[in-house]
């Protein structure tokens, strides 16, 4: 079975067809999905979801089980700037659902600047302020956490260098070369994999996929984003998780059953799911 660990099934995309979405995801070998949170709402969201399947409130008469339900909460740097002064508070009362199983996703994105200096600064700062302190709501609440990088490299390791022995992260939707996933790796860290890994163009993260040791990295779709080969251009689905395994266990010349062990025993390791 696979675990898509960063999916949004908050999201709109969703709502007009989640159960359907979720009997697919069974039907690819999916049985665990991670649905991340971008904003306090969203993170509320989220965790309602994974109530709702803990509770066997998301099911299909005579149908196999769906896949079970977990969330993540936290503010996405680019809803930095709209988090009003008791957002920790908030994902703190959050974040003590049982349900909850990762801080994020959180971090920095730098990839469109605003024009004006002063304004960019501004909001690499904030950016910077809301990360720490929800990185200190995860080492309080036991939590690892999951990153949001975007052309923010440098300063985003370095507001994670203080942390180091506290709490590990998760590099969502890596895109970088392997020197980057080990230097990650090097300070207890990990990496996440998402259908970009399929594409034509990918050939950077196709050879970090290829060469990471085992076990050190995890499955995801961040969907309704980035749908893999075949089914670039369209809306991404939990599901979608079976042909990022399948690709990556023909770049690295094992089998899909391998790469699903592995994974699957990392993100247990990580996240930690309950019972």
């Amino acid at each position: 079975m696979l675990i898509d660990t960063h999916a949004h099934l908050d999201f709109p995309d969703f709502a007009p067809d989640l159960m359907e979405v979720l009997a697919r995801a069974s039907a690819a070998g999916v049985d665990r999905i991670i649905t991340i949170g971008t904003s306090v709402e969203s993170s509320r969201r989220a965790v309602e979801l994974a109530k709702a399947s803990h509770r066997g409130d998301l099911s299909i008469p005579d149908a196999p089980p769906l896949p079970r339900i977990f969330a993540a909460v936290g503010v996405h740097p680019n809803s930095a700037g709209q988090a009003d002064r008791h957002f920790i508070e908030e994902l703190r009362d959050l974040a003590k659902n049982p349900e909850v199983v990762a801080i994020g996703e959180i971090g920095g994105d730098c990839h469109r600047p605003p024009a004006d200096e002063r304004e960019a600064a501004e909001t690499r700062a904030v950016q910077a302020e809301v990360f720490r302190l929800q990185l200190d709501l995860a080492v309080e609440q036991g939590l690892n956490a999951v990153v949001h990088e975007r052309d923010a490299w440098t300063e985003t390791l370095a507001i994670l260098s203080p942390y180091q022995g506290r709490l590990r992260t998760v590099f969502h939707c890596f895109g970088k070369d392997i020197e980057h996933a080990r230097e990650l790796l090097g300070q207890n860290h990990l990496v996440s994999f998402t259908g970009i890994v399929t594409f034509k163009n990918a050939a950077t993260v196709q050879e970090t996929a290829r060469l990471l040791p085992e076990g050190q990295f995890f499955l995801e779709t961040d969907c309704p984003f980035l749908a893999p080969v075949p089914r670039r251009g369209k809306r991404c689905e939990p599901a979608d998780t079976r042909l990022v395994a399948e690709h990556i266990a023909a770049l690295r010349h094992t089998s899909l059953d391998a790469i699903a062990s592995q994974t699957n025993t990392q993100a247990e390791k990580f996240f930690r799911f309950p019972g």
